[in-house]
């Protein structure tokens, strides 16, 4: 067991710098000082400013868009913290990239989530610090420890708050059958009750609708689900909910906004009321719309690697 640095230093890449301030804002620190860019050819340049030797070192880093850049870049931080003699290395992951190949769909297919979790690992990482992984089996793929946090507990919390005293006409829908297991424990927190969306999928990013299972009519009704990318799934959810199952309202939730291709299109041709996000994945400006409303999870990042730096369990955050 390797034990933690003499010290508490958090660092970060490009991909969420203001998420890495707010976490080490919230842990009265501020953010190492590196320089992390391109020589002329491309490749990735790192440049640590400061010393590592012995500390317990946190780099935050999203590998989302562009995926394969963020990637390299944690890597090659990992690797210029190893060889600057950090004591620990810990990968702060808001949100996994390639999570959704966690298995052979058809034959020859890779499970790409099984080699990043490697390639994180082999760069020298000691742990890792991620939330809401699409698939919760992929702390498996990892042969080093995963601290897995929750964005359900803070989604829930902020509906609770923004309905108290009105959750009797609340339902909570899984927009497929894949986010059931999710909708159930959302709806448990929340104590209300729980509808399904029933549907097939003909192919690639394209979803169809067959069937709601649950009484939503005149409810308001709360779609659950832990990553938003194309938007397809979740539109056609709530366009169903208000036109076959007679719902009063739709409002959505998810833990990572994506949000590629046509999605901004998509949810803004669609009645949200309003669709809360966390920030996992920095939302650039011109994809903010009126009715997004986004939740940090700065503190609960630094909560948790506070937990880790001075060996206490991470699983008690949620537990109230």
């Amino acid at each position: 067991m390797i034990p933690h640095g003499k010290d508490l230093k958090i660092f970060t890449a490009n991909s969420h710098p203001r998420l890495a301030a707010a976490i080490a804002k919230n842990l009265g620190l501020s953010l190492g000082a590196s320089t992390v860019g391109t020589f002329s050819d491309g490749e990735i340049s790192v440049s640590m400013h400061e010393t590592v030797r012995g500390s317990d070192v946190f780099v935050v880093q999203s590998t989302c868009a562009p995926v394969n850049n963020n990637l390299m870049e944690l890597l090659i931080m990992i690797d210029a913290l190893k060889r600057a003699s950090a004591g620990r290395i810990t990968a702060v992951i808001p949100y996994f990239g390639y999570a959704r190949q966690d298995r052979k769909a058809k034959a020859r297919d890779p499970i790409s989530a099984k080699l990043v979790a490697d390639l994180i690992a082999k760069a020298g990482a000691h742990r890792v610090l991620t939330m809401d992984l699409h698939a919760p089996q992929i702390q498996g793929f990892f042969d080093i420890p995963v601290d897995h946090l929750l964005g359900a507990p803070i989604l829930s919390s902020y509906f609770m708050e923004s309905f108290e005293g009105k959750m009797d006409d609340v339902v909570i829908v899984s927009p497929d059958l894949g986010s059931v297991g999710r909708a159930r424990a959302f709806a448990q927190r929340c104590n209300t009750t729980i509808a399904m969306i029933d549907k097939r999928r003909p192919r690639a990013n394209v979803c169809e609708v067959c069937n709601i299972i649950g009484d939503v009519k005149g409810k308001t009704c709360i779609l659950v689900d832990d990553i938003v990318d194309t938007a397809g799934t979740i539109c056609n959810a709530a366009k169903a909910l208000l036109e076959i199952g007679g719902a009063k309202e739709v409002y959505a939730c998810a833990t990572h906004p994506i949000l590629s291709g046509p999605a901004i299109e998509r949810i803004q041709e669609t009645p949200f009321k309003e669709f809360v996000f966390l920030d996992t994945i920095e939302l650039p400006e011109e994809k903010k719309l009126p009715n997004f409303k986004i939740i940090s999870v700065g503190q609960v990042f630094a909560e948790a690697i506070e937990r880790v730096y001075e060996e206490l369990p991470v699983s008690t955050i949620f537990n109230s």
